[in-house]
């Protein structure tokens, strides 16, 4: 088991996160204050751009393959190297999940 260091841009916050642990679950141990809404890896509230490093999420499936690449869903996200994360940065597809008259997958 390997241990990272996850930190948050502009926060001034750090932890250690074992690479079988999702960020989410370190955050809630430490007493972080990191959004979250289902806990599965759809609703995108717990998202997070990654500023450096890699993450594992194969379960995230509220992300394209693109925004996977690019951003963290914490719940679903475990770390594969050390981590910059930038939390008040959400991926391009949660804009037309939320805006209302905006575009959907059934528009596609």
């Amino acid at each position: 088991m390997a241990e990272y260091t996850v930190e948050f841009v502009g926060t001034g916050e750090t932890i250690e996160v074992s690479d079988t642990q999702t960020i989410l679950n370190a955050c809630l141990e430490e007493g972080i204050a990191q959004e979250y809404s289902c806990r599965v890896g759809m609703c995108l509230a717990c998202s997070a751009e990654i500023v450096d490093g890699e993450v594992t999420q194969p379960a995230a499936r509220g992300l394209t393959d693109e925004e996977a690449e690019r951003y963290a869903l914490t719940c679903m996200a475990r770390p594969k190297s050390d981590l910059r994360l930038d939390r008040g940065v959400y991926p391009p597809s949660i804009e037309g999940a939320t805006s209302q008259g905006g575009p959907s997958a059934a528009d596609d």
